[in-house]
């Protein structure tokens, strides 16, 4: 099952340079999981300053 990140991202982009597939991307206004790339590691889940990560 694939991560997905809320609302309540701040766009630090943290997470992306967590990802070992990467599998986020900036969005515009908050970053993006590739559902399609992820491996469901939670690496990015654990960097989230703000916890806007989890498993979808």
């Amino acid at each position: 099952m694939a991560y997905k990140i809320s609302d309540a991202c701040i766009n630090c982009g943290t997470c992306a340079g967590e990802c070992p597939v990467e599998a986020i991307s900036d969005a515009g206004s908050q970053q993006q999981i590739d559902a399609d790339k992820c491996i469901s590691c939670g690496s990015c889940a654990s960097a989230c300053p703000v916890s806007a990560i989890a498993e979808e």
